[in-house]
């Protein structure tokens, strides 16, 4: 058995979105979970198609739902609602693999002295604009191209003043 088939972060969105799917409706909160499960915490879930991003939803900030219940929403929301691919459909699951991200909290950055892309993700503020990266992505290799990509997703300008904070991720794939 794989990973994908064993970790209970991963097998948990990737049978929501299956459960999605087949029946139209968010899957109920399965028995025999993890207890650190039960915290309400940021998470982002991720899908990949053959290696390629397919989608990418989550929370930087807990929202006071239990963590099985995010991961349960944002699998099937990344595969139906980000806004950068189309939908998921039922003959692409075998080829989708899935992460879970688990975030720690936020602190702040004032310098990419402070930063490392492969170890924290980073979060960019200016009033309530935010964008947010998570740590360890391919072809992401500096506090800098993070904080680029960062900027451009909340639609702030380099020139703007904003603010950096980072944090950690317990990543499950």
């Amino acid at each position: 058995m794989s990973k994908q088939d064993t970790d209970p972060y991963v097998k948990l969105a990737k049978q929501s979105l299956e459960t999605y799917l087949e029946t139209g409706k968010l899957m109920d909160v399965p028995d025999g979970l993890p207890g650190e499960m039960q915290k309400s915490t940021g998470v982002f879930v991720s899908l990949k198609k053959n290696g390629d991003l397919r989608g990418c939803i989550g929370t930087i900030e807990p929202t006071g739902m239990p963590l099985s219940e995010e991961i349960i929403r944002f699998a099937v929301i990344s595969a139906t609602e980000d806004p950068r691919f189309s939908p998921v459909t039922k003959d692409e699951l075998p080829a989708l693999t899935y992460s879970v991200d688990v975030l720690g909290d936020p602190e702040p950055a004032p310098s990419t002295d402070d930063l490392d892309a492969k170890v924290y993700g980073v979060i960019v503020s200016r009033g309530h604009r935010r964008g947010v990266l998570l740590p360890d992505l391919e072809l992401v290799d500096t506090p800098e191209q993070q904080i680029e990509i960062a900027l451009r997703k909340a639609g702030i300008l380099p020139q703007e003043h904003y603010t950096v904070e980072r944090f950690k991720v317990e990543r499950h794939k």
